[in-house]
């Protein structure tokens, strides 16, 4: 591979990683009841259904408190994903240095949400998203790695 097609595929996964995350984010910002966007992964882990937890009196304020919660979250993941998208934006990725920081920082965050995934919610839809992340950080690193040997 050339030293351009190299560098495409080490730099255009981080694009769509972090407009994954920007939209993934605002899919909790936007919907009016975030929580049942992985509602049967959650119902596994509470033991309990959304509907008995609502019923009772001492829950009565849980449905707006979840609601902020995920606002809060989804604010986060679009955050994350513009800054993704910023620094590959910025940087090119065109230096190893560059390369080296997001991969490393990639590799820590999609390994600690695949063990809270497989700990927690095996069954979760998310399993399929962190999967396709994992795959664009591999074919980043990948062809980082050869394009590695062009760099002087």
């Amino acid at each position: 591979m050339t030293p351009k097609t190299l560098h495409n595929l080490t730099m255009m996964p981080f694009f769509i990683i972090g407009l994954s995350a920007f939209f993934a984010g605002f899919g909790w910002i936007l919907s009016p009841e975030p929580w049942l966007l992985d509602e049967s992964a959650n119902v596994i882990l509470l033991e309990e259904s959304y509907e008995s937890l609502f019923a009772a009196n001492i829950n009565r304020n849980l449905p707006e408190y979840l609601t902020l919660l995920y606002r809060f979250f989804g604010w986060w993941v679009s955050l994350i994903g513009l800054l993704t998208f910023g620094y590959t934006y910025v940087t090119r990725l065109g230096t190893k240095v560059s390369r080296t920081t997001i991969h490393l920082i990639y590799f820590f965050g999609l390994a600690g949400i695949f063990l809270i995934l497989f700990k927690f919610i095996p069954s979760t839809p998310f399993m399929y998203l962190n999967t396709f992340l994992t795959l664009m950080w591999s074919v980043s690193v990948y062809a980082g790695l050869k394009l590695d040997k062009y760099d002087h």
